[in-house]
C-alpha cells in the first residue's frame, strides 16, 4: 500500500495533553481539559507560528521530514540478481 502526499501541506497546532487519569469505571484515559481535542490547520508555517504569537501560546516547531524516494516498478520483483 502506498501513502499519498496530496493533502499533507497544511500545518498543525496541537495542544500538549495535560491531566491525563484513568477512569476508574472503563479504565480509559481521560482529562478535564478539553484543549487537547483541538487542532488548528494553517496553510504556512508563518501563519501558525504568527497565530501562536498573537495569542501567546508556547510551541515547539516539528520540522515535516523529508521522504527519500525509491523509484521501483514491478518488473523488477522477478529480475534475478
Amino acid at each position: 500500500m502506498q501513502s499519498g502526499q496530496s493533502k499533507n501541506q497544511a500545518w498543525v497546532l496541537e495542544f500538549v495533553r495535560e491531566d491525563l487519569q484513568k477512569d476508574f469505571v472503563m479504565g480509559w484515559n481521560s482529562s478535564i481539559d478539553t484543549n487537547k481535542q483541538v487542532k488548528i490547520f494553517f496553510d504556512s508555517k508563518e501563519d501558525a507560528i504568527k497565530y501562536a504569537n498573537k495569542n501567546n501560546i508556547f510551541f515547539d516547531l516539528i520540522e515535516p521530514k523529508k521522504r527519500k524516494i525509491i523509484l521501483k516498478s514491478y518488473a523488477d520483483n522477478f529480475i534475478k540478481h
